[in-house]
This record gives C-alpha cells, sequence and structure tokens, in this order.
C-alpha cells in the first residue's frame, strides 16, 4: 500500500470513529432529555389527575384512566405495592409514557403519548447521519490531497535520489513547496549530498585526467629511450613494461573522458557481421564465432538515411561508432581471454552479441554493482588493472548499447551487448567498412 492510501486510510478510520462516537454520544442525549421531559409530563399529570380524584372523585383528564388493562404490569405491581412510579412501555395504542400511582385500593393511571418524540429523534438520527457522512467525506477528501502532496513530494525526491544513483550526480531535487516540512528537509539533504557526492566525483575525474596528462610527458620519454637500448633480453622486458604502462595511462585518460561524458559517438551504418569478424582477426585470439540474422533485425539493407537497421549480404546493418564497437568487443574478447579459461565463444544474433568464456565467472560485487576500475575481485579471475570493462560499458553508454554481465548456468562468465535499433547513417555499409580500416579501433596492448 503507498503512503497516500495509508494515510487516506488511516484518516478515513479516525474520522469515522469520531463522528460515530460523537453522533452516538448525541443520540443518547437527545433521547435521554425526551425521556426524561416526557417522566416529568407525565408524573404532573398524575399528581393532577390524583388530586382531582381526591377532591369530587372524578377524572379530569382524558389520558387519565382506573385500572387501565393497557397499564404495564411492572407499573401495575409497583402501584399495588402502595407507590408510585413511571415507565417508557410500547402498547396496543404505540409508544407511550405512563405513570401510575394507588388511589383508594385501585390503581390511577395517565398516558403520554411518546410517538412525537420518537419522530423528533428519528428526525434528529437523520440530520446526525447526514452530518456524519458530510463531515467524513470531507476529512478523508482532505487528508487524501494532503497525502497525495507529501507523496508527490516523495516521489520526486525518490526520482531524483533514483536519478543520482544512476550517476547523473548533477541532478537536484529543489524547493518542494513552501515552508520547512520533513519533506523539504530531506529535499536538501539530499541535494547537500548529490551536491557533495558530484563535486568529490569531479574532483577525482580531474584527478585521473590530471595524473594521466602528467605521466603522457615522462612517459613518452620512456619510450623513446626503451627504443634506443640494444636488442637483449632486459631491453624486450623494459620495452614491454613500457608498453603496459603507456596502455594503463591512455586507459586512465580514456576513463577520464568517459566518466566527463565528454565523448560524441561516430554514427554511421555499419555491416555487423563484418564488423565483429574484423575485431576478432585484430585481437589475435582465438575465439569461435557464430552469426545469425536474429528475430530483431529486420530484412532490408541499409543504404540510406531513414532506412532501419536491417540484414544485407552481410547479416545486419547497425547504425553505431564502429571505432567504440571495435573497443568494447576487443575489451570483452580480451578480459575473457585473460581472465578466464576457453574456448572463447562470440555469437552474434540480430542485434544481440555475446562473448563467453569457461571460466570461474565474474565475481558477486562486479554482478551487483557493475565494473569498477582498479578492481579485479576474485584471484582467479587473472591480473589486471580493472579498467577493460570500465571503459567498455562507457563506450556502450555513449553509442546508447545496453551492456549486461552474468555467469552461465553451465559455467563461465557472460557479457551481452545488445545494440539500439536506429536508422541507417548517411555513409554505406561499404563505405562505413572501409573507412574503419583508418580509424583507431582497439586500445594499446589488445594485440597479440
Amino acid at each position: 500500500m503507498t503512503l497516500r492510501r495509508q494515510i487516506a486510510t488511516a484518516v478515513a478510520a479516525i474520522s469515522m470513529l469520531v463522528a460515530l462516537s460523537v453522533g452516538l454520544l448525541v443520540h443518547q442525549a437527545m433521547v435521554r432529555q425526551h425521556v426524561d421531559q416526557a417522566r416529568r409530563t407525565a408524573l404532573g399529570a398524575l399528581d393532577s389527575a390524583l388530586a382531582a380524584y381526591g377532591r369530587n372523585g372524578e377524572l379530569a383528564r382524558q389520558n387519565a384512566a382506573l385500572d387501565d388493562p393497557a397499564l404495564p404490569p411492572r407499573l401495575r405491581a409497583l402501584a399495588a405495592e402502595g407507590r408510585q412510579g413511571s415507565v417508557l412501555a410500547t402498547g396496543p395504542q404505540g409508544e407511550a409514557m405512563w405513570a401510575a400511582g394507588p388511589v383508594e385500593g385501585t390503581v390511577l393511571s395517565v398516558r403520554v403519548d411518546f410517538a412525537a418524540d420518537r419522530s423528533a429523534i428519528a428526525d434528529l438520527d437523520r440530520i446526525i447521519l447526514i452530518t456524519v457522512t458530510a463531515s467524513v467525506f470531507t476529512t478523508v477528501l482532505a487528508g487524501v490531497l494532503v497525502a497525495d502532496r507529501i507523496s508527490r513530494r516523495l516521489r520526486t525526491a525518490a526520482t531524483a535520489a533514483r536519478e543520482i544513483a544512476a550517476g547523473r550526480t548533477d541532478t537536484r531535487i529543489g524547493e518542494l513547496g513552501d515552508g520547512r516540512d520533513e519533506v523539504a528537509d530531506l529535499a536538501a539533504a539530499v541535494d547537500s549530498m548529490s551536491q557533495a557526492l558530484h563535486r568529490r566525483l569531479e574532483n577525482e575525474q580531474r584527478f585521473t585526467a590530471d595524473v594521466a596528462h602528467e605521466l603522457r610527458t615522462p612517459l613518452t620519454g620512456l619510450v623513446t629511450a626503451a627504443e634506443l637500448l640494444p636488442p637483449g633480453r632486459p631491453t624486450q622486458l623494459v620495452r614491454n613494461r613500457v608498453q603496459a604502462l603507456r596502455s594503463l595511462v591512455e586507459d586512465l585518460l580514456e576513463v577520464s573522458r568517459l566518466d566527463a561524458d565528454a565523448e560524441t559517438p561516430y554514427l554511421s551504418a555499419v555491416p555487423l557481421d563484418r564488423a565483429v569478424r574484423r575485431t576478432v582477426g585484430l585481437t589475435g585470439l582465438t575465439v569461435t564465432l557464430s552469426v545469425r540474422a536474429g528475430d530483431d533485425a529486420p530484412t532490408g539493407r541499409a543504404a540510406g538515411p531513414g532506412v532501419g537497421a536491417g540484414a544485407g549480404p552481410d547479416g545486419p546493418v547497425v547504425r553505431t561508432d564502429l571505432r567504440r564497437l571495435d573497443r568494447i568487443l576487443a575489451n570483452l574478447l580480451v578480459n575473457a581471454d585473460r581472465h578466464g579459461h576457453g574456448p572463447v565463444l562470440l555469437s552474434v544474433d540480430g542485434l544481440r552479441i555475446t562473448v563467453r568464456d569457461h571460466g570461474p565467472g565474474y565475481p558477486d560485487d562486479l554482478l551487483q554493482d557493475g565494473p569498477q576500475r582498479f578492481r579485479t575481485s576474485v584471484r582467479e579471475r587473472g591480473r589486471g588493472h580493472g579498467l577493460g570493462l570500465t571503459i567498455a560499458e562507457g563506450h556502450a553508454r555513449v553509442i546508447g548499447a545496453e551492456l549486461t554481465f552474468a555467469n552461465h548456468p553451465g559455467g563461465g562468465a557472460v557479457a551481452t551487448l545488445v545494440l539500439p535499433p536506429g536508422t541507417a547513417g548517411e555513409h554505406t555499409a561499404d563505405e562505413d567498412a572501409d573507412d574503419a580500416n583508418d580509424r583507431p579501433g582497439l586500445p594499446a596492448g589488445a594485440h597479440p
């Protein structure tokens, strides 16, 4: 049950309880008032009838009678004991207030009709019912409006919090109405947290970019110096380490650009089958490749603007950034080969690309929180800096693709890349494939 329904239900229950309690109290008070008034009237009439009968032996009132057969038995017994009394009872002539007392060996009684009083009580009950219904409806309506306002403000705060959790740390809730209540305090606290988090992430991204930039100059000198060393085993070791350091610096620069959302995709029509085979060939890895057109890619070759993703002679044609697609697939394949076990399987099913190895699988924290830089978590997954999957995820976000990670029930890690369906670019598939050879597609260190 939502908070709005909880508040509305609580307000309705409380208002109904209060209204019914007040209505019952008013009803009981009014009944008691009418009964007391009728009893006083009946006893007064009895005293007058007894006085008149004592003076001249005659009944001076029409509602007075001697030994009335309709007299309630309880009142008759009370008069037989020599006492006076009154009782409200229902008889053949309807409900009435009876008063009776002993006189010369018999019982003198007075009957006061109670129908008018009962009608007045019924009218009052109807008024109470209408008032209770109106008050409950008004209270519930006011409660629903207040609850809806609170719920709407909380939903706004929750939406902003989810956006912040998704990485949009510049999101702010702002003012949630006038005044300073608990919800406004919550919004201010979330905004303050988001601002501090955004500032910290900016500092971290700036630090990463600054470190990478500062390292490029001495690294360039190291690369040049390593090339001047005489051939030999030590020289080869130095060159390998320098190359690894260079790859790390380039990855750091790429991560900083992706974190800053400064990347713009170069979209063009790409024959997916040919692009995937090209990427596999450039990695130099042993990969089992399977390609199927799939049900999510309509038939028809994409050759110009306004044409959807389709299946051409080389399989589906999609509009994407070929360089970034190369980068994503290369990182996934290198990760599967380095941290898993063979065989490495790459399957293309329409717009869905799956990379699977037969190793120990992804660690639980990666499946739960996604790739984290400089974290490999499980020793069995091998060595590395934890940047490959982070960069792949960043490039997938830039091209609008969805990259997910899971473990196969039969063992091994499974990375699934789902490309977004889109329109073909301004270039033809053949032109894009030729241009791709002139654009860098793989990171340094991805070659065998």
